[in-house]
């Protein structure tokens, strides 16, 4: 999700929470040229064609639903992988954006000067270095897949409060709706916390108590992506936005960051080397074919880091060029796939309350979403006069 986390992160001008946002990071960035010109689904189709709609939607269902199937995989296998999640899903980015971004007159780093001072990344990459740290580093207190699709996509109530406390104001029906969406994030928590637990009372008394710092620890992350997604929005007014140079260089400057985390990155992918092997080749072409296997963690580590960066490409490619609305709706509709493979595929079990405070979230989403693209046209239109 890996991340999540996306929430989420070329996070500007968000109408709802974070990926994994993005994850990792926001998931619904503006890209650069975006077009503006319409507010329904069908505008935005017009203004796609077939085939381009069919890869968008290939990388977004098929990347984004994948990463989280890969996810929750390696989580099953160990828990304490988030670090080594974290990282993978950083060098993949970083990979293509540098090989994008490569230019040999300007050594020693081949880089092009960037539109945005470093001294403003550097803020910008801190805080979504931590964010998508605590984000992964959640799975080893327990916490479900499921719990933390909900709990991450309720994003938007923070992002209205820290809003609100930079002096933005909010319609009646924006409130209304992030409070039906607060209500689904407690609901959902809540509930799922009264699952039933093993009978012993000390394991009872530690899960609690692992799920109670999980969550607190998924709110912290909250917290400051919704205030990193004001500065970013402060950076675009400022600089311009170049969301494909903003996406390099916060996956980019941060890798040095993880030398401090070397020694459980190192342990985690030993403890996933460990996992039972996993043929690669496919066994019609096996006996033309000498045999060869790897570890299943490691394969499914691997594709994380992949399906993260075809997920966040999909995403960027949707957010420049089709509306705002457009985008919250797919990006909603890909949350409910993922919640529902989540529990089909690994037999997440969740409450009737919890479903229905999933439902609560993702309405109010969409409902916060419509209401901010209605009022962004009336501006428009009142401008125009």
């Amino acid at each position: 999700m890996a991340t999540k986390t996306v929430q989420r992160n070329h996070m500007a001008k968000k109408s709802s929470g974070p990926l994994h946002e993005r994850s990792v990071v926001s998931e619904k960035p503006n890209g650069e040229g975006r077009k503006t010109s319409g507010t329904s689904v069908a505008k935005a189709y017009l203004q796609l064609g077939a085939a381009q709609w069919a890869l968008i939607l290939a990388m977004i269902f098929g990347g984004c639903c994948s990463n989280v199937f890969t996810l929750e995989a390696i989580v099953k296998e160990d828990p304490r992988a988030g670090n080594l999640i974290t990282f993978v899903q950083f060098l993949f980015v970083a990979v293509e954006g540098y090989a994008h971004f490569f230019t040999p007159s300007r050594p020693p780093i081949f880089l092009p000067k960037p539109h945005v001072p470093f001294t403003r990344y550097s803020i910008i990459v801190t805080m979504f270095f931590v964010v998508s740290f605590l984000n992964n580093y959640v799975w080893k207190y327990h916490i479900s897949v499921p719990v933390h699709i909900i709990f991450r996509s309720g994003g938007t109530v923070m992002s209205m409060v820290v809003g609100a406390l930079a002096g933005k104001r909010y319609s009646k029906a924006q409130v209304a709706s992030i409070s039906l969406l607060t209500v689904g994030v407690v609901a959902a928590t809540l509930f799922d916390a009264k699952k039933e637990e093993p009978s012993q009372v000390e394991t009872t008394v530690a899960t609690t108590k692992e799920f109670a710092i999980g969550m607190l620890i998924l709110f912290l992350a909250q917290a400051l992506s919704a205030v990193m997604s004001q500065i970013t929005e402060l950076t675009y007014n400022q600089y311009g936005n170049h969301w494909r140079e903003n996406l390099f260089y916060m996956h980019f400057l941060p890798l040095p960051l993880f030398f401090l985390a070397r020694k459980s990155i190192t342990d985690e992918f030993a403890t996933l080397s460990a996992s039972p092997p996993i043929a690669l080749v496919p066994a019609s072409v096996a006996q033309y074919v000498p045999p060869l296997s790897a570890p299943q963690s490691i394969v499914h580590l691997l594709l994380n880091g992949a399906t993260q960066y075809i997920c966040v490409r999909g995403v960027n490619n949707l957010a420049g060029t089709a509306t705002a609305v457009t985008v919250t709706i797919v990006l909603n509709v890909r949350k409910c796939v993922s919640l529902l493979l989540s529990i089909y595929m690994f037999g997440n079990n969740l409450s009737l309350g919890t479903c229905l405070g999933a439902a609560l979230v993702f309405g109010g989403a969409a409902w916060y979403s419509l209401e901010s693209s209605r009022l962004r046209e009336a501006q428009k239109q009142a401008k125009a006069l």
